[in-house]
């Protein structure tokens, strides 16, 4: 039974990976959507499965490969790109983007702006100046003034089975948090609204490094007590993060941290998850990397989070034991002996 009843307005999304789909579908329950999908072949595809009745699209959702027809047709837009590609997206929807925009994007990723030519040194070094969140890049690169994201436990794989579920949507504007809750929300699916955006947008990116280390830990064979102990020590990891780079401590005590944390740490669903897993089983991380369909965020943040930590005097024992084993100077055998070993000393000293 068609659900649809809160908007005749089309909403949309771009990005036709497995969450973009999820929340296009999800959206399609209430609304018209119009999906982008840059792949021209996958495009093709999924035309080709619509006409002949085998998409798993709703049939509220019409596809588009022109970015313009996003700008230009819907008010109401979620981004759910790669953060790699974000900024370079963003570039290119600009033209067609006004001030009346709303723009909700799902992307758990950092984007480094680091200026061409310029050496990173201990006089030179990298900080919060030289990153931004998703948020940050839209309201750098367009006219568009109210921005939101959507973050929480929101494996794509169980949206799409109808599974219950939550996820937070955080804004700085009410409208914008009272908009995504009344075109997502439904009987299975939860959305809570905050306005700690830069707190909540960090929760999603943090969260990725931590359930690359638990996903070695698995790949290790080791047991649950295991992974509650690192899922507990990379909660504060992330808060420390967290709170350096703008971020409150509430944000991380609710459904976008701990929440989102849990899920994406204890679920083979997880693409941050599997590739902590499969180099716990010895496979490269190329290899790994390049046998994804989609990209696990979680290898960058690990890189950038290890470079902002120094600078900012941070302890990150488990991003840096991480950064050392995608890097190749420590085995995952080495950086679990060498965790075991840190000298942690309080359990809890940022409340």
């Amino acid at each position: 039974m068609n659900s649809k009843s809160t908007s005749d307005k089309l909403v949309g999304v771009i990005g036709a990976g497995s969450f973009g789909s999820a929340i296009a579908n999800m959206l399609a329950e209430k609304t018209n959507v119009l999906l982008y999908i840059r792949d021209s072949k996958k495009y093709e595809q999924i035309e080709k499965d619509i006409k002949t009745g085998k998409s798993r699209y709703d049939k509220n959702i019409e596809i588009t490969n022109q970015l313009s027809e996003i700008g230009t047709r819907c008010e109401i837009i979620f981004p759910i790109v790669p953060s790699a590609n974000f900024r370079s997206m963003i570039r290119d929807l600009a033209p067609y983007l006004r001030p009346y925009h709303i723009l909700i994007h799902g992307t758990k990723g950092l984007d480094l702006n680091w200026p061409e030519g310029e050496q990173m040194s201990k006089e030179n070094p990298l900080s919060r100046r030289h990153v931004r969140t998703m948020s940050e890049v839209i309201l750098e690169e367009t006219s568009v003034l109210r921005v939101g994201c959507l973050a929480g436990p929101n494996l794509a794989k169980e949206l799409e089975e109808k599974q219950p579920a939550a996820t937070v949507v955080a804004s700085h504007f009410e409208e914008v948090i009272d908009q995504g809750q009344k075109l997502l929300k439904n009987d299975r699916f939860l959305v809570y609204g905050s306005n700690d955006l830069i707190g909540i947008e960090l929760c999603g990116v943090l969260k990725n490094i931590i359930a690359i280390g638990t996903g070695m830990l698995s790949g290790m064979g080791l047991g649950e007590n295991s992974r509650a102990m690192l899922i507990s020590r990379g909660m504060v990891e992330m808060v420390y993060i967290g709170n350096a780079l703008g971020g409150n401590t509430k944000a991380f005590l609710g459904l976008a941290g701990v929440g989102d944390l849990v899920a994406t740490c204890s679920s083979k669903l997880s693409r941050n998850f599997s590739v902590g897993y499969r180099l716990a089983k010895g496979e490269k991380l190329e290899e790994i990397i390049a046998s994804m369909d989609e990209v696990a965020e979680g290898v960058n943040t690990i890189k950038i989070i290890n470079i902002l930590a120094e600078s900012y005097n941070i302890r990150v024992p488990i991003t840096e034991t991480l950064h050392n084993i995608i890097e190749g100077n420590m085995s995952v055998t080495e950086a679990y002996t060498y965790f075991m070993k840190f000298p942690f000393r309080s359990e809890i000293d940022f409340i």
